[in-house]
């Protein structure tokens, strides 16, 4: 930043004096150099709010759109006003003005913007290739949850057998060994779906938590299958009515001549 200050030379009286250091204060003018080198007066808010504004026409791609803004903005405000319309935010933003890349603290009317102008609104290279790899890995999230929530919901009914073969074994009936082992073999297989699903963040957690259902579920089974051992089936025995042989009976036949 640069300051001028009127100065007079040579011989003056004590009035004389006094009346050049008032009219130095009031004549005190702020600078600033611009990016291109160029020495500008510096902006006030005062001044930029006797500005008018302006409609700027913007192309993205195939859109249009028309933004008004104050003639004395920066292109780096104008970024902000297109972050509502385009959903892309100013650091994604390029603008692109008599087909030279602005940059966020270029004035509009410095670089020559009128009503009316158009401004080229283009993606970031670089944040357009970020915004792909965090939809793809979003994707992979999405499809994660969806396998373990299928594995989660294998697990609940499969979880129902196990309770229904405890209270039946706990009654003292025996169940078919056959029917524990295949429940076991069900419930690995649960396991094994559930290491092919590649996972991180919040997704991991939930992995994690199935993996301890399907494990507690292996070892209860495992316990059931001894108590099952040790019940002594129930034999159930028929006891049949017996019945005296019926007493002979002869016929009696009558003769006729």
């Amino acid at each position: 930043m640069m300051k001028r200050r009127s100065n007079y030379g040579g011989c003056m009286s004590d009035g004389s004096a006094t009346t050049t250091s008032s009219t130095s204060k009031d004549e005190e003018i702020d600078w600033e150099m611009r990016p291109g080198g160029m020495l500008v007066q510096k902006r006030t808010d005062k001044s930029d709010s006797s500005a008018p504004n302006v409609r700027i026409r913007v192309a993205y791609g195939t859109l249009r759109y028309e933004i008004f803004v104050n003639s004395q903005a920066t292109f780096g405000e104008l970024k902000k006003l297109l972050t509502a319309e385009t959903g892309l935010q100013a650091g994604e933003q390029r603008l692109i003005f008599r087909g030279k890349e602005r940059e966020d603290g270029d004035y509009l009317d410095m670089c020559g913007v009128k009503d009316r102008s158009k401004v080229i609104l283009m993606e970031d290279p670089c944040s357009r290739e970020k915004r792909a790899i965090e939809m793809r890995r979003n994707a992979k999230i999405q499809t994660a949850h969806r396998a373990i929530s299928d594995v989660s919901m294998e697990v609940d009914k499969l979880a129902e057998q196990v309770s229904a073969i405890e209270k039946s074994i706990s009654n003292g009936t025996k169940v078919p060994e056959v029917q524990i082992t295949t429940l076991i073999e069900m419930f690995m297989r649960q396991a094994i779906k559930l290491d092919g699903i590649s996972t991180e963040g919040d997704a991991s957690a939930q992995k994690n938590l199935q993996g301890k259902r399907v494990q507690k579920c292996v070892e209860t089974l495992d316990v059931l299958k001894i108590s099952n051992a040790r019940v002594k089936p129930v034999i159930v025995t028929t006891k049949w009515e017996t019945f005296d042989p019926p007493i002979p009976t002869t016929a009696h036949w009558e003769f006729f001549d």
